[in-house]
């Protein structure tokens, strides 16, 4: 596998344009609320695929949000990691939102979820391989070709391995960027979960992974699927509130990374705002201790070289 170098046009600007603040995916259940006492939020995320109609209410909403906070898109249906050609009309529908609204930035998933015409409801793995690879690297770059901007990439939730993997996830994930310059989404709670199904350390896991090229985090609960045999599996199921042991792998990646757009996600049973609120002020409290300890540590520094 020979270097390859991504088209230069791929860096004529960032990835992320976020501020380095807590925001929340935005359910229209919340707009009066959120009009009247969301100052304290960052900013807003939405799926891609729940606004590709042709406009109505929900782009009606989505723009008067659009103007007043900076928006991330993420998507979920462009199958990323799968083995058959991407699907051009659904790319397309990407591209006119994203001109539409010019988000802050734009995110997929390293996982696949179609399989010829059909589409399946869930964001599946796959298997670490140089065959995958090329797959990955090539669909990476026909999306960021069509929406003239470097994408975030988010790790998957894994509830299996695949025996015929060559790569660990971070070492696929760091070729990926290699080849593509596209840039990293680390969802904090996708790495427990992974750990906890596989049996593997999520504090190694984020003492490993490409931290320099990560430019948001992804926060939120998970389900317990409880089998009488076996231990528990853990779900990626956006229906909770993030539990202490994630918050804590939060502030690992914090300590490693400085402050960095982070998101709340809670897609299922979806709280009242001031809920969903109360987790976001929490993720900014996180984030606030750690631009602290970044300004004490450049003080200590500057007082360090005036006394030298």
């Amino acid at each position: 596998m020979g270097a390859q170098s991504a088209p230069e046009h791929r860096r004529e600007r960032a990835a992320s344009l976020l501020p380095a603040r807590a925001g929340v995916g935005f359910k229209s259940v919340h707009l009066a609320d959120i009009e009247a006492s969301a100052r304290d939020v960052g900013f807003f995320e939405i799926h891609a695929e729940n606004y590709m109609g042709a406009g109505g209410t929900p782009h009606a909403q989505l723009m008067r949000l659009r103007r007043d906070w900076p928006l991330s898109i993420h998507g979920v249906g462009l199958s990323v990691g799968g083995a058959e050609p991407l699907d051009r009309a659904h790319l397309q529908r990407v591209k006119s939102l994203v001109e539409q609204y010019d988000p802050a930035a734009f995110s997929e998933h390293l996982a696949w979820s179609t399989q010829g015409a059909r589409f399946l409801n869930d964001l599946l793995p796959l298997p670490y391989n140089a065959t995958t690879l090329a797959h990955v690297v090539a669909h990476v770059d026909e999306i960021q070709e069509a929406l003239g901007r470097p994408i975030l990439l988010e790790n998957p939730a894994a509830y299996l391995r695949f025996r015929s993997s060559e790569y660990s996830e971070i070492e696929f994930l760091r070729e990926v960027v290699r080849r593509t310059d596209c840039r990293l989404l680390l969802d904090v709670t996708n790495v427990y979960v992974s750990a906890t199904n596989l049996a593997y350390s999520a504090e190694d896991y984020i003492d490993a992974f490409p931290i320099s090229f990560v430019e948001e985090i992804h926060l939120a609960g998970y389900a317990k699927d409880v089998d009488e045999i076996g231990d528990p599996l853990l779900i990626d199921a956006h229906c909770a509130p993030v539990p202490g042991a994630v918050w804590r792998l939060y502030e690992r990646a914090l300590a490693r990374r400085g402050p960095v757009a982070t998101l709340i996600e809670w897609d299922n049973d979806v709280p009242s705002w001031p809920t969903l609120l109360a987790q976001a002020t929490q993720a900014e409290a996180f984030l606030e201790r750690r631009r602290r300890a970044v300004e004490d540590g450049l003080r200590s520094e500057s007082l360090d070289d005036d006394l030298g």
